[in-house]
């Protein structure tokens, strides 16, 4: 059993930063391919980003490519999400979610525990 809680969101003007963390409770964060994921009003939850178990290797939604960073540190436990030239339209709910899996997933379904979100609203 793994439990995530997300913090750091709130409100940042376009063009701003935020970095999201995602503690996770257990012994075996190491074991689990961790993801982000987004869910704006009216939307579906759609996929943000991944990294490996060790951290080696990350992908992130074309959407987001080149602003926004996904990191972790398997000695806090914790996942990152960095995320910089923010536009309105990341506005959203963003979640982590962990994944007993050795490769990188981009499917909501190939997660097993999810966090309760936090949320990320970017004014214009």
């Amino acid at each position: 059993q793994v439990q995530l809680v997300e913090s750091g969101g709130g409100l940042v003007q376009a063009g701003g930063s935020l970095r999201l963390s995602c503690a996770a409770s257990g012994r075996t964060f190491n074991s689990y391919v961790m993801g982000w994921f987004r869910q704006a009003p009216g939307k579906e939850r759609e996929f943000v980003g991944t990294i490996s178990i060790r951290g080696a290797s990350t992908t992130v939604a074309d959407s987001v490519k080149g602003r926004f960073t996904v990191s972790r540190d398997n000695a806090k436990n914790t996942v990152y999400l960095q995320m910089n030239s923010l536009k309105p339209e990341d506005t959203a709910v963003y979640y982590c979610a962990a994944g007993r899996r050795l490769s990188l997933a981009r499917r909501q379904a190939e997660y097993d525990y999810w966090g309760q979100g936090t949320q990320v609203t970017v004014s214009s």
